[in-house]
């Protein structure tokens, strides 16, 4: 039963689609996927992504080090804000950016004075996937933060080290698996994400058309090869992601069993 209705969620759909990608050959997948909207819509798609997963690394895990290591006001508000992009449907959050940063808001007529566009741009691209992927890294970081134990840290100050001695040797060993197992699988959201994108990017091909939206486009126009060929290149990079991540994380259990 349980094998069935793995089968019916992931198996049968990935075949699916393996197969509507290659139903013509190797080479009409290849032409497909080599096509010049298709290949700049899947390299703004993954460095956009590799460039949000570095961030959240360094931004997320300074926000869980805020969460456990401050009693700041408002540190409940904090934490619950953190886990308001699972809260709230993706096209939605589009929406807030467009009206935050459209040209016509105060944000988005101050920042054009300086030649900055946001709405209908790649810097509005950035700021959606780091919404859609803000709790990943501070999620996974948090409670290991937590758990260190107070002694060891004492124990390094009384040693002579100074504050970037003791994160360096006390907490990072620690937490830095977590925090690039959450950037890792921060990438793998951000290659997929649609909804904000949909929105807020302006979906010019060669420019800030990504890639999970040139599939929807395709779908739309009647070009399921297409589609088919560039979604498989998103879930070979994915899936990619995925090994990796594993990988880490069984590294970091067997160096807690050691």
């Amino acid at each position: 039963g349980v094998i069935a209705y793995v089968a019916v969620l992931v198996a049968i759909p990935l075949l699916s689609l393996v197969e509507v990608g290659f139903a013509d050959g190797a080479s009409a997948f290849l032409a497909r996927i080599g096509a010049p909207t298709a290949r700049a819509a899947l390299w703004l798609t993954t460095w956009t992504a590799l460039l949000v997963g570095v961030s959240n690394v360094v931004l997320g895990t300074a926000t869980a080090w805020v969460l456990v290591r401050y009693r700041l006001w408002g540190r409940s508000l904090l934490s619950a804000l953190v886990d308001l992009p699972l809260a709230i449907p993706t096209l939605v959050a589009g929406v807030m950016l467009a009206v935050l940063y459209g040209p016509s808001s105060v944000a988005g007529d101050a920042l054009s004075a300086f030649g900055v566009e946001v709405v209908f741009a790649r810097p509005g691209i950035l700021l959606a996937l780091l919404f859609v992927t803000l709790p990943f890294v501070v999620r996974a970081v948090e409670p290991l933060l937590a758990e260190i134990d107070p002694a060891e840290e004492e124990a390094a100050i009384v040693l002579g080290a100074g504050p970037v001695r003791t994160f360096r040797t006390v907490f990072l060993p620690v937490i830095l698996p977590a925090a690039l197992s959450g950037g890792i699988r921060s990438v793998g959201r951000a290659l997929g994400e649609f909804g904000s994108i949909v929105v807020i990017a302006g979906n010019v091909p060669g420019e800030t058309l990504t890639a999970p939206v040139y599939v929807f486009g395709e779908i739309e126009s009647g070009a399921p090869g297409a589609a088919a060929a560039t979604s498989i290149g998103l879930l070979a990079l994915a899936l990619l992601l995925h090994g990796v991540a594993w990988a880490v994380e069984q590294r970091t259990g067997a160096r807690g069993a050691s």
